[in-house]
């Protein structure tokens, strides 16, 4: 079954563009845009950071001022998220998605193959923070991005 959903809460006088996300997500999801586009978008419409949650099947983006826009992730035949995290598989697949520009579907069924719960993008940090059920986690530069001193 295919879900195609969409809430919204707070207010959006001056924020965030609900339809500006819903069609960056959906083009994440199809594969038909490339990830930098998407997060450009997004940056654009006022998006500070997106939760993705494997277990839940949604992605939240959240504005500065504690708006919320929720999608679904509606792919059918997903993996259920393995118990252990393991961290070079998912580095595997984050290279893979970086150098090869994997589709996100295959990304999301490897990340969760490799016990990945969900993740954080926090687009202004240029980061990504990924953790596993037991607790375990991973932070990712953007490409050309680095910890602050570094």
């Amino acid at each position: 079954m295919i879900r195609d959903w969409v809430t919204v809460q707070g207010g959006f006088s001056g924020g965030m563009d609900t339809a500006i996300i819903q069609h960056n997500a959906r083009a994440a999801l199809d594969g038909t845009k490339p990830f930098p586009a998407i997060v450009a978008d997004l940056i654009a419409t006022g998006v500070e950071y997106y939760h993705v949650d494997y277990a839940g099947r949604r992605k939240t983006f959240y504005g500065p001022a504690g708006d919320t826009v929720v999608t679904a992730i509606d792919y059918e035949g997903l993996p259920s998220v393995a118990a252990d995290f393991d961290a070079a598989a998912l580095k595997a697949a984050i290279l893979d998605s970086q150098r090869h520009g994997q589709k996100y579907r295959d990304f999301s069924e490897r990340a969760m193959r490799a016990g990945v719960q969900g993740y954080i993008a926090f687009l202004r940090g240029q980061r990504v923070t990924y953790w596993g059920r037991q607790g375990d986690q991973h932070t990712e530069w953007f490409p050309g991005a680095q910890p602050a001193g570094k």
